[in-house]
């Protein structure tokens, strides 16, 4: 008999069915399912590294984490790793992995012991475009003695949490010629030509560094990667797939679905730092996949990424509390070992798809410790910028470019002088996004998907064209960036990108310095690099052969 035992409301817990979700039915009590609990940090007080600190430093002045020393000081408690053992045995689960670093343990059970366990209904649902999915309705509970040390709990909900932020060109789609007439085009960009024109740093391929990229479903081949970087006249970068909570590189070959996100990601990255080293991490599309997926590579201590990007996400909305709190939270955690994150703000103009019209931002992008990539348009003469927007399709129902204000995340201070308005609830909150690059579909990138030549935007495509270009300037200084967001609303920095002040995404209006469409701009890497490095040499490595 299970006792009785005094509980806890788990903060910022509660779950909502998904609109449009029909109830069939209880879940299959003897279903075996697993779930992941977010534990609290271990650290001592007062030795969390400051992050505010931290990210007021130059590069040249950062100490970072290694992994095993964050571990150490700062990954989950013994006493709460016990109390979680305990609790798991009280209530018939199983601990099938504890991971320290990453401060989770997963469970493993039947529906009914976890509907026990954390006092929760599980029912199934079925939704007209995202399936049947197990879910549940309302705020979990906990045994009191665990409320200071689980912050989440993932997994007891499988919906689908996200979606992927890339648009495939549509045939006959037209593309400005730089004289500004349009011509009838289906051809795209190189993504090397998309650098070279953003002024990436030569003389560096991101050799020594790792890029992580999470990926909630779809696949890749090795076949098309040799065909493609081979065309490009460019080393097949090594590419290492991880399996995460039982998902692989699975390949369905439907270029214009789930593997359109994985290969373009891939080539993107690859291309700009064919050097570097790319883990690909795939996770069910659940918020459990997604938060396992992002902490496996955050403490990954063999592909020990220094980047990572992030091309899935959704409107703040559809998230819990916890599950955003959990993000920014592992995210801390990445600035402190010097990684840096991009995610994708999503291409649905500043609604961010929602069905009423209300603005919204795309989460993880709003993620305070998240470098957030909005989209332009981009019109090439060879390697000449001749003309760059802000991305807006929708009146061609097509995509536009993500941004607005969050009505989660605070203002951050680091955007004290970004003059971002209000959020749609009236109160101040974290701009979106922080950066831009070419995402428009009619100046996509040409990238080769499951044997398919095809040229696909979104603001997808700019998250790994930064982590690329951060690969490089991470190899340009010797060590890694870090946590990028402060340094980039700096003045030098931020005097280093191509503002954007032409354009809209259906909400906001682009405007000279930032701006809730393009964020402070596009890159310009070699200015970037100098920018950050400070010195000659920093400005010896960033010439470009045009330059």
């Amino acid at each position: 008999m299970t006792p009785q035992r005094a509980r806890y409301r788990l903060p910022h817990s509660e779950r909502a069915p998904l609109a449009g979700a029909k109830l069939i039915g209880p879940a299959d009590p003897q279903e075996k399912i697993e779930v992941t609990l977010f534990l609290r940090r271990g650290s001592k007080p007062g030795t969390y590294p400051d992050l505010a600190r931290l990210g007021a430093l130059p590069p040249s002045g950062r100490r970072h984490l290694s992994r095993e020393e964050f571990a150490s000081a700062h990954g989950a408690n013994a006493d709460d790793l016990d109390k979680v053992r305990q609790f798991a045995a009280e209530f018939g689960l199983q601990v099938k992995e504890e991971k320290q670093a990453r401060r989770s343990v997963v469970l493993t059970g039947t529906v009914e012991a976890f509907s026990r366990a954390f006092e929760v209904k599980l029912d199934r649902y079925e939704h007209p475009t995202k399936g049947s999915y197990r879910g549940r309705t309302g705020s979990l509970t906990i045994p009191s003695e665990l409320s200071t040390a689980v912050e989440g709990v993932f997994g007891l909900d499988n919906r689908p949490q996200a979606k992927p932020h890339f648009r495939v060109q549509k045939a006959g789609s037209k593309q400005l010629q730089p004289q500004g007439q349009p011509q009838a085009q289906s051809a795209g960009y190189d993504p090397t030509q998309v650098a070279e024109a953003y002024n990436f740093p030569t003389g560096v391929t991101g050799t020594g560094e790792s890029i992580a990229i999470l990926e909630l479903g779809g696949g890749y081949s090795a076949a098309d990667l040799s065909a493609f970087f081979g065309k490009l006249q460019l080393p097949t970068p090594q590419v290492i797939p991880v399996g995460v909570d039982g998902a692989s590189n699975s390949p369905t070959g439907d270029p214009s679905g789930n593997d359109g996100e994985v290969e373009l990601d891939i080539e993107v990255a690859g291309a700009v730092a064919p050097g570097s080293q790319i883990g690909v991490y795939f996770a069910p599309n659940t918020d459990q996949g997604f938060l396992d997926a992002l902490t496996t590579a955050i403490h990954d201590t063999a592909l020990k990424p220094s980047v990572i990007s992030i091309s899935w996400g959704g409107p703040e909305n559809t998230w819990t509390q916890q599950a955003m709190n959990a993000f920014d939270s592992a995210c801390q955690d990445a600035a402190t070992m010097g990684i840096t994150v991009f995610a994708a703000s999503g291409d649905n103009g500043a609604t961010d798809g929602d069905p009423n019209g209300n603005l919204t931002v795309d989460f993880p992008a709003s993620c305070p410790h998240i470098t957030g990539c909005g989209g332009t348009k981009l019109v090439l003469d060879g390697t000449s910028i001749t003309d760059e927007e802000a991305w807006n399709e929708l009146a061609q129902g097509e995509g536009a470019t993500g941004g607005g204000v969050s009505q989660v995340f605070p203002p951050q201070t680091w955007q004290q002088n970004a003059n971002v308005p209000t959020s749609p609830n009236g109160q101040p909150g974290r701009g979106v996004p922080d950066v831009a690059g070419d995402a428009d579909s009619t100046t996509g990138y040409n990238v080769l998907v499951d044997g398919s030549s095809a040229v696909i935007g979104g603001t997808s495509a700019v998250a790994p064209l930064w982590a690329g270009l951060t690969a490089l300037i991470n190899q340009s200084l010797g060590q890694s960036v870090g946590f990028l967001n402060p340094l980039l609303y700096s003045q030098g920095v931020a005097a280093a990108l191509n503002d954007i002040s032409i354009g809209s995404n259906g909400g906001y209006n682009a405007t000279a310095g930032w701006d809730p469409c393009t964020g402070l701009g596009s890159p310009n890497g070699a200015n970037l690099l100098i920018a950050l490095c400070g010195n000659a040499s920093a400005g010896q490595v960033g010439k470009t052969a045009a330059g």
